[in-house]
């Protein structure tokens, strides 16, 4: 099993034994021989053929136990005493983004934290939509969340699509799998779209008291994790894309 596994993810990769195998230091007899589970290889192996593969932290706990050894990377919630130091480095990240919005989320994009900055817009959307687990795609594409502010609607939901399209091909997910066939489909956008052009970044339009705001937005994830809470998560934070949606903000 271990072998197909390994398989399955040098194929998603694009990379051929011999690639595997000179990526890993190791002979590509040996990356054929573990395919075909005709030799079984060590923990060490594993990690090592995982690292080159880019396998995330919870799949290279599959990949071990499918070879017969016990998983490597612990699971906890971000609550964790042992996650403080992680958890107060993106609480500091959130604050020091004030007064723009920025929020945590996880693998499936439900919302783990926000800053100050988030509330006012949660203000505007369907109390249920506010129901552990907040879901960032539900709550950007639903017409009684934030699908009813976006100006660019078509825009927005064409990048969300392009995220999950390349999220998927790099670890699939079953559950979030199946709030892509759900929500992102690919389907005539019934809400009205305003064209946007630019040279740089494609902007989130959002209307909210009879103001305009032009959005950007970049993602930041931990360079080392070791822990698959961290592994997953990422913080988004918004910036203003004129100096009148920074105006904004700053009053």
């Amino acid at each position: 099993m271990i072998g197909e596994l390994l398989r399955q993810w040098r194929q998603r990769r694009g990379l051929s034994q011999l690639d595997l195998a000179i990526a890993a230091d190791v002979s590509a007899r040996h990356v054929s021989l573990v395919e075909t589970g005709k030799s079984k290889p060590s923990a060490e192996m594993v990690l090592r053929l995982a690292d080159q593969l880019h396998v995330p932290l919870r799949d290279r706990n599959r990949l071990l136990l499918a070879a017969g050894f016990a998983p490597r990377y612990a699971e906890r919630s971000l609550d964790d005493g042992a996650l403080s130091a992680a958890r107060d480095a993106v609480r500091r990240v959130l604050h020091a983004h004030e007064p723009y919005p920025a929020l945590v989320f996880d693998r499936r994009w439900n919302i783990v934290m926000t800053n100050r900055a988030v509330d006012p817009f949660f203000a505007q959307v369907a109390p249920d939509l506010l129901q552990p687990p907040v879901n960032l795609l539900r709550l950007g594409l639903d017409p009684r969340g934030f699908a009813r502010m976006v100006v660019n609607l078509a825009d927005v939901r064409a990048m969300f699509r392009a995220r999950i399209t390349r999220q998927l091909a790099t670890a699939p997910d079953p559950e979030l799998t199946a709030i892509y066939e759900e929500l992102l489909m690919p389907e005539p956008d019934l809400a009205a779209s305003q064209s946007v052009e630019s040279d740089v970044v494609i902007p989130m339009i959002v209307r909210v008291g009879g103001r305009e705001l032009r959005l950007f937005s970049t993602i930041t994830t931990f360079g080392t994790p070791m822990d698959i809470t961290l592994d997953e998560i990422g913080i988004e934070s918004y910036y203003p894309a004129d100096a009148e949606s920074a105006a904004y903000f700053t009053r």
